[in-house]
């Protein structure tokens, strides 16, 4: 039978000991919660609490006739321990259960182990993983199901495993194979779309271009619009083939590929940002767009700093296969990218990079609409523009300045799915966006030939003139 008990607590760490006989004749039961730890059970237990059953086979196997029970309730928010590298889940209550019994590793239970976590109904979207730390798992350990069969429920979760270690209840974000797969289909169709109408929107662009070929500014601006839409045009193209080659290529190749999907993405980025330098350059540093040669220097950064970031990422062996999975681990579809070791590339090149341009490039949309509104107040632009007209400049403007990607860093939590839904949407329809934009900008009014922004922009160069 179970022996006497010891309790021991300290901040974030508690602890119970448990003598137990060999002779046991049932299951061990413990009960434990985030707030008061371990404990023998009692039948007058209230709140959520959670159980541990110890099968009696683990006793009976063991050539001692009393063995010690170590049972460690332990917050890893407060100790700073079980940190994961690039962990998707977030651990319940921040609480995990060590279980050891004497000095020997128990593992391959046929009766395994259960630990019921208890919660609340969980949110939608969110699905619960029973999981282990495995300290052989990546660079310095990491969460690990095997062994481990997870049976969800309405105010708890039971956990079988077939072995002993510390346990937790993962809360993933779930992405179901049905969810994925419609995502990657929308994706697909939307870069398709996206693809056609980024060659209109070059189109159109070329033909205002030779149209009003002794305007400066608009010479300018539908250059920078050309480039953007063109690198636009070349990451949906590679989305596509990415998608449709990369299940059965190469490793080489896939290399190559990862790199081009990569490559065509920081491209769209760099752009985005040089719109936003530009737009600066416009409406702050008004008498500072006079550059010899400042397309083409535009040009060589918008496409020749992401060759540079590529470069290196391809030197140190960033690409190849990378899976894009469930929150069961199922394999929806393979992709050739950056590969999950090498994610902090990732991290710093595309989150990071992206963060940067996405504050700037905000900053200088809240200064361009302020000033427009302004000289719209006081009546510096001519003509009655409607006021839906007006949205939807600034509408396109928030658009050309990638605003839409942000929608990635809310893609996290219970509102992923529909996050998700979103940002995969917009993004791959922002070709549209930006035809749709430059048709309302530009035309058919074309005697006014350079639009509202041109309008602001021409008005505020001969005030900045006259005040000197």
């Amino acid at each position: 039978s179970a022996g006497s008990a010891l309790h021991s607590r300290l901040a974030g760490l508690k602890v119970l000991l448990l003598n137990v006989s060999k002779a046991v004749t049932r299951d061990v039961l413990i009960s434990f919660s985030p707030t008061e730890g371990p404990r023998t059970p009692n039948m007058t237990e209230k709140g959520r609490t959670g159980k541990i059953q110890l099968p009696r086979e683990i006793f009976r196997s063991l050539s001692s006739w009393t063995v010690h029970v170590v049972v460690t309730v332990l917050n890893i928010q407060q100790l700073g321990m079980f940190k994961e590298v690039n962990q998707t889940g977030q651990v319940l209550d921040d609480t995990v259960v060590g279980i050891t019994v004497g000095e020997t590793s128990i593992s391959g239970l046929r009766n395994p182990v259960q630990l019921t976590f208890a919660h609340e109904q969980l949110p939608h979207g969110i699905t619960p993983q029973c999981v282990f730390w495995d300290p052989s798992r990546g660079m310095a350990g990491g969460w690990s199901s095997s062994g481990c069969v997870t049976q969800p429920g309405d105010k708890g979760t039971v956990c079988s495993c077939d072995h002993l270690t510390f346990f937790t209840l993962l809360l993933n974000p779930a992405l179901d194979g049905s969810t994925a797969q419609a995502l990657m289909s929308v994706a697909a169709a939307g870069c398709g779309v996206a693809v056609a109408f980024s060659i209109f929107t070059i189109a159109f662009c070329i033909f205002l271009r030779c149209r009003f070929r002794f305007e400066e500014t608009l010479h300018t601006n539908l250059g920078l619009h050309m480039n953007l839409v063109g690198s636009l045009f070349l990451l949906n193209l590679a989305f596509l083939l990415n998608s449709g080659l990369s299940g059965g290529t190469q490793l080489g190749a896939c290399k190559v590929l990862g790199g081009l999907t990569h490559y065509c993405l920081l491209c769209c980025f760099t752009w985005m940002a040089l719109e936003g330098c530009h737009l600066y350059l416009l409406f702050v540093k008004v008498l500072g767009t006079y550059i010899h040669h400042y397309l083409a220097k535009l040009c060589l950064v918008g496409w020749g700093f992401p060759a540079l970031v590529v470069g290196v990422a391809g030197i140190i062996g960033s690409y190849g296969e990378y899976s894009i999975q469930t929150a069961d681990h199922q394999v929806i579809a393979h992709l050739c990218w950056i590969t999950p070791k090498y994610l902090l590339v990732h991290y710093i090149t595309n989150c990071g990079y992206f963060g940067l341009i996405f504050l700037f490039n905000m900053a200088v949309f809240g200064v361009v609409t302020q000033k427009s509104c302004c000289l719209q107040s006081r009546g510096a632009v001519q003509g009655d523009r409607k006021t839906w007209k007006v949205a939807l400049v600034v509408l396109g403007l928030f658009c050309l300045l990638g605003a839409t990607w942000a929608l990635a860093f809310l893609t996290y939590g219970t509102s992923s799915v529909p996050v998700l839904y979103l940002f995969t949407i917009l993004n791959s329809l922002q070709g549209i966006f930006i035809f749709i934009w430059l048709v309302v900008l530009y035309y058919p009014k074309t005697k006014e030939t350079t639009g509202s922004l041109s309008n602001i922009i021409r008005h505020d160069k001969t005030t900045t003139v006259s005040q000197d």
